[in-house]
């Protein structure tokens, strides 16, 4: 068998393999971060990937690395479809801030892991809360980018306040949503949180 045979295994190459291994990790890692106790181990995770450790540090130096992967993959997740749904909303300012904030409630609600992950109070895992805050100024900037493209506005204090204050808030309105604390439907927090998103960019056009 030629070297070329030997890198490629029923038509995947070696570097397919092992993305595939990674993304079975950080699957399997996810379920075990936002399950109830919220406990994430090496031998944990390679058991619920059907792996074994060499392959969990072919990708990962350790469970905190892990940790941050399966964190980054749900906020990479959100972000782009996020993005995506504004892009291709109508070019009205309600249309896109809707679009928007339906992407984002949807994310969390059809997986509930994810919202878990990103949002729930009781997953006290020290690396996620400043992974949180980290996530939190990214939205942020975001936000204010979109802001400034659509509406063409400098970059100011006032703007990065405003984008600021509206992520946090929104981090916080999906929390207590989440956690049953706001009864309400997808649309009726979507048309609620629009509302308010609406309010604030006509106030800092």
């Amino acid at each position: 068998m030629g070297s070329a045979g030997m890198r490629t295994y029923g038509g995947v190459t070696g570097a397919g393999r092992k993305a595939e291994r990674r993304a079975q990790l950080v699957e399997a890692g996810l379920d075990l971060l936002a399950g109830d106790g919220g406990q994430l181990t090496v031998r944990g995770v390679c058991q619920r990937a059907g792996l074994t450790a060499r392959y969990f540090y072919e990708s990962f130096t350790d469970r905190d690395e892990l940790v941050s992967a399966v964190y980054e993959h749900v906020v990479t997740l959100v972000a782009s479809r996020t993005l995506a749904a504004v892009e291709d909303a109508p070019p009205h300012a309600p249309a896109k801030i809707r679009a928007g904030l339906a992407a984002i409630v949807r994310a969390v609600a059809g997986d509930p892991r994810r919202g878990r992950v990103l949002f729930s109070v009781t997953l006290t895992e020290p690396l996620l809360t400043r992974r949180r805050l980290e996530s939190s100024r990214f939205f942020a900037g975001l936000l204010g980018g979109q802001a400034r493209d659509f509406y063409g506005l400098p970059e100011t204090p006032a703007l990065e306040l405003a984008a600021q204050f509206l992520v946090g808030g929104l981090a916080q309105t999906l929390t207590s949503w989440l956690d049953g604390t706001l009864e309400l439907t997808e649309d009726e927090l979507v048309e609620e949180c629009g509302g308010i998103f609406a309010a604030v960019a006509a106030r800092r056009r």
